[in-house]
């Protein structure tokens, strides 16, 4: 087992680490921007390191400084949360060649997985559905446009790099298509460095569910079931859950073994999510694999009893899973609401300042993963989550009750922030009887319309 660990990274997903680590007895570093100073959890830290000023491009994205960082702190191992380098296979393979473990998959699954028309190639080779598309990488209009005829509109215009929604265009006509095609090219490449874009056959009102996988170096590959994502503004998850609600056993068995063959055929250990679309006939596709732990990681803890992050770093060390598939049953129903420093009656304006008071909700089942805390200031720089408030319950019915009375009692003076619109949402008929898709929230919630 290590003896020190690097922790890459900021906030909620740092603090995340350190508590692992210390019931681990691993001595933890961390490093921090000038923004970032004087955070409590840096305190909890055996060491911290400034790395550079606020912007992330100049701090948590400067591969050098962190290195320095870990040389200097005398490392074994770094951790890279999510965002920032967490899936960047040259940070993995630089850390690599310094003689640092990267605590993540190695950087061949991580370049062949993270490039979505490859993984798609995997997924076909695995025997896993994948939405109706393109073959390969669209190369021009006509190409766009003779595929299109061929599944059928509408279409999907992706992004083979990156994520969150940037490169993405939905498209209903021929002269549609070809608009977006250039904007979907256009914005991943200013966003990925990555032009590449494929198509797929558009899934109407289509749910978002994930499988948690971990996978270790003795050929091992287990499942820890799934997570509801569907609750969604602008492609980014506000609300998920697991077990997802409605989803038939035979349903959700063929996705969690469709997963593992995945992950089996690329070679894969650490942690990793595969996740899939489902249409209105509980259909599953593939869309992609995330190479790394998520924010959302609690809700498969708190219905599993596995603690992710631990084992990821004991996966990352050489030791085998502690547990085999028939070991993991998950129990009740959890949900997690990611708490962001945004004013929802703005069109979710970022609101970064002065925490002047903060009160955490507490009680049987209610978990609040957050490094802010009254005092703290929340900087303009980074993703605006201040916190994930997490319950676990029995039922899905207790569950959503509890969530309530959390937000209700999370008092969080001096910002807005959106729980009082997660209230909304778990309060909506829709919501209640599991009928979200990835539209819900904007057609329904943000444009009043009740179809």
């Amino acid at each position: 087992m290590y003896k020190r660990i690097l922790i890459a990274n900021r906030g909620e997903i740092a603090l995340r680490i350190i508590r692992a680590c210390k019931e681990l007895g691993i001595e933890t570093v961390c490093v921090y921007s000038t923004a970032d100073r004087g955070a409590q959890y840096l305190d909890l830290a055996d060491e911290a390191y400034c790395i550079g000023p606020p912007k992330g491009m100049q701090s948590y994205l400067k591969i050098d400084q962190i290195i320095s960082a870990a040389e200097v702190g005398n490392v074994e191992a770094i951790h890279p949360g999510y965002g920032f380098l967490a899936e960047n296979s040259h940070f993995n393979e630089v850390c690599r060649s310094c003689k640092i473990d990267f605590i993540g998959p190695t950087p061949e699954a991580m370049d062949s997985l993270g490039d979505k028309n490859r993984a798609r190639d995997m997924a076909r080779a695995a025997k896993v559905p994948v939405v109706p598309g393109s073959a390969g990488l669209i190369e021009d209009e006509e190409e766009a446009v003779r595929t299109a005829r061929e599944i059928g509109f509408p279409v999907l215009i992706k992004a083979t790099a990156g994520g969150g929604g940037k490169g993405m265009r939905v498209a209903g006509n021929e002269l549609a298509l070809k608009t977006a095609l250039q904007q979907a090219k256009a914005e991943a490449q200013a966003a990925f460095g990555n032009g590449g874009v494929y198509l797929e056959k558009f899934i109407e009102r289509p749910r978002h569910v994930e499988v948690q996988m971990i996978a270790d170096h003795h050929g091992n590959v287990v499942h820890l079931y799934e997570r509801e994502c569907s609750t969604q503004r602008r492609h980014q998850k506000l609300i998920e859950e697991s077990p997802a609600p409605r989803l038939p056993a035979e349903r959700r068995e063929a996705m969690c073994q469709a997963a593992v063959r995945l992950l089996k055929q690329a070679g894969y250990t650490n942690a990793g999510t595969v996740e899939f679309i489902v249409d209105q006939e509980n259909n599953f596709y593939f869309i992609e694999v995330n190479a790394r732990i998520q924010v959302e990681h609690p809700v498969t803890e708190m219905v599993t009893g596995v603690d992710l992050i631990k084992t990821q770093i004991m996966v990352a060390a050489g030791e085998k899973l502690p547990f085999t598939q028939e070991d993991i049953k998950p129990r009740g129903a959890a949900i997690e609401c990611r708490i962001n420093a945004e004013n929802p009656d703005k069109g979710f304006q970022p609101c970064p300042g002065l925490i002047k008071q903060m009160y955490i909700p507490g009680g049987l089942g209610v978990r609040f993963d957050s490094h802010a805390h009254a005092g703290y200031s929340v900087p303009p720089y980074y993703d605006s989550m201040i916190g994930k408030l997490i319950v676990h319950k029995p039922t899905r019915e207790e569950a959503i009750a509890c969530m309530i009375r959390a937000l209700d009692e999370l008092r969080v003076e001096g910002i807005k922030t959106t729980a009082p619109f997660h209230k909304k949402v778990l309060s909506h008929a829709v919501f209640v009887d599991g009928m979200v898709d990835t539209g819900f929230v904007e057609r329904v919630l943000l444009a009043g319309d009740h179809s």
